[in-house]
């Protein structure tokens, strides 16, 4: 072997050896994700993981409120983050959320057109929208004998220690004004102050405010009738025939979960090709027949089965869904929501 080939090797084994040494300190992918609680199925990651050998990483949260102050407090380690609807407004507003490169997200063009320009953030600057529901009611059959359509219901004394609402400030605000004719997305300080003292009244009736497990509760039967999410009783009523969910008759609203890349994100690389993976029509059926909610790609609902497909607790009709208000960031007004609430949780 001549000088010049011996170099010639020892030169490949360096490079060969670096790159196993550089790839070896880098390790595999990794995503760190910080979700509502049971909206993203341990399937999904898995089949993700399997897919793109990206380790994912999953906290949950219960409430649009602690996910931002969660930011705002400096809190960083996430490649991925589900706000609500207002909650994108408010994380846009303070320079929280990163823009989105769409080149990177090609099955975007999978997202129904509704979504693709969505209210609060037409053309998906900052978001990608998920899954979508409708906050109304459920009731048990076995304890309200007569189908019942009415947000009156909740304020109703036969079903006295029975009845919970969402512990969440907007989603009770909403029952509350829309039961006195107001719009849920009100920024009038008197429709609020109204809304304060129906919810006020109506505390002595109620056996507690619960956005846990309140599906198990109506299900069993402990509760008469509970304010929900639509995706978190689907699967309480597939269990229980005599478990129904309503969208009232004043409307009730709409709300729409997605990803947004929080400022600092460290695997955006990871989070872009979570948020295309997600897109597929194939993925997105998944997520909703795993969680019994609607998916914002147009295509999955024709890969689900019939039953859930024509199923009006996960789709409702186009005329009740015209009905439905949609929660948006309320700026200087959710103030008066703050203050109102505070004195809800403090009466007795």
């Amino acid at each position: 072997m001549n000088k010049k080939t011996l170099i010639g090797i020892v030169v490949v084994a360096v490079v060969a050896i670096g790159g196993y040494l550089f790839m070896q300190s880098k390790g595999p992918q990794e995503l760190h994700i910080y979700a509502w609680a049971d909206e993203v199925p341990q399937a999904i990651l898995d089949d993700f993981s399997k897919e793109t050998g990206i380790k994912v990483t999953l906290d949950t949260f219960d409430s649009n409120e602690s996910l931002i102050a969660k930011l705002e407090a400096g809190a960083s380690g996430y490649d991925l983050i589900e706000p609500s609807q207002y909650a994108v407004q408010i994380l846009e507003k303070k320079g929280l959320v990163e823009p989105l490169d769409h080149s990177k997200i090609p099955n975007r063009g999978n997202l129904s057109k509704v979504f693709q320009e969505i209210s609060f953030d037409p053309g998906n600057k900052v978001s990608i929208p998920f899954i979508w529901g409708t906050t109304g009611f459920a009731y048990n059959s076995d304890c309200v004998k007569e189908p019942i359509t009415s947000w009156k219901s909740l304020w109703d004394e036969q079903y006295k220690g029975r009845i919970y609402m969402l512990d969440n400030m907007l989603a009770a605000y909403i029952a509350g004004l829309q039961v006195n004719g107001f719009k849920a997305n009100t920024t009038n300080p008197d429709e609020v102050a109204k809304a304060t003292q129906t919810l006020i009244d109506q505390k002595p009736l109620l056996a507690g405010y619960n956005s846990t497990n309140f599906a198990d509760l109506v299900s069993s039967g402990e509760a008469c009738i509970v304010e929900a999410w639509s995706g978190n009783v689907l699967q309480a009523i597939e269990q229980n025939p005599k478990v129904h969910y309503v969208l009232p008759d004043e409307g009730g609203t709409m709300w729409v979960d997605g990803f947004s890349i929080p400022k600092g994100a460290k695997n955006t690389d990871a989070a872009y090709k979570f948020l295309d993976y997600i897109l597929k029509p194939e993925v997105a059926a998944k997520v909703t027949t795993l969680t019994k909610v609607a998916s914002a790609v147009d295509k999955s609902k024709e890969l689900l089965p019939p039953e859930l497909a024509k199923n009006t607790a996960v789709f409702p009709p186009d005329d009740k869904l015209a009905k439905a208000d949609f929660i948006l960031d309320l700026g200087d007004a959710m103030k008066h929501y703050q203050d109102g609430w505070t004195k809800v949780k403090a009466t007795q």
